[in-house]
């Protein structure tokens, strides 16, 4: 039914939903993959569709690491314009590590990561610039809005690696779905059978939805089709 990430993640964007992704991952056995309700859109109607990019961040309490024992540790915001610059068409910007105590991304990050034609960026925190990141209409889920920076407070220590986000392991290459009403990490090495089924599943609730419509009971609609 899709031939490539461009097709799949269009088909996700206009055919699907989280939530019904959501039953699907749950019969499927994979009963956590929700993301905290904490973390929504910077806009109500934003949709996110596309590949994780995780990033690693970490609490920092100056701009530049005055030891001298870390290379990392002397740069401005550590490895997160590498990061930045890493995400390819339909990539996901993925960030945790940190503490709440500042924005981990905002304007100029939208800036560049829309001309990558990334998907969008979701963060275990906050973001700022938010009236530039709506102008810029790029997909954005976080804890909400804050403006104190992150420089001299944060780092991007890594990158492209394994992170657990809001304790759901994402590894670079799962695919990352959201609306306002929940957003879900999808492991790559099932995608293809949940959104398969998924697919089948909203099919089928069409039909439902047009036998209640026309007077049929909830009991008989759950007994003749399954769902509900």
């Amino acid at each position: 039914m899709w031939s490539d990430d461009k097709a799949l993640f269009e088909l996700m964007r206009h055919r699907l939903f989280p939530a019904v992704v959501g039953d699907i991952l749950d019969t499927m056995g994979y009963l956590h993959q929700y993301v905290a309700p904490t973390v929504k859109p910077l806009r109500s109607d934003m949709v996110i569709a596309g590949r994780a990019v995780p990033v690693l961040e970490a609490d920092v309490y100056e701009l530049q690491s005055s030891s001298g024992f870390s290379s990392l540790g002397e740069k401005p915001f550590g490895l997160m314009f590498e990061a930045l610059d890493s995400l390819k068409e339909d990539g996901v910007y993925i960030a945790t590590g940190s503490s709440l105590r500042y924005a981990l991304w905002g304007g100029l990050m939208s800036t560049r990561a829309r001309h990558l034609k990334a998907a969008g960026a979701v963060l275990d925190g906050y973001v700022r610039d938010s009236n530039e990141i709506l102008d810029l209409n790029f997909p954005t889920f976080s804890h909400g809005t804050y403006a104190q920076d992150q420089g001299p407070r944060g780092k991007v220590i890594d990158y492209g690696v394994p992170i657990e986000f809001n304790g759901i392991r994402v590894n670079p290459g799962d695919i990352v779905y959201g609306d306002r009403d929940g957003l879900l990490i999808i492991p790559q090495a099932i995608e293809h059978d949940v959104i398969t089924q998924a697919l089948e599943k909203v099919s089928v609730e069409n039909k439902v939805r047009l036998a209640i419509h026309s007077g049929m009971s909830t009991v008989e609609a759950f007994d003749k089709f399954g769902v509900m």
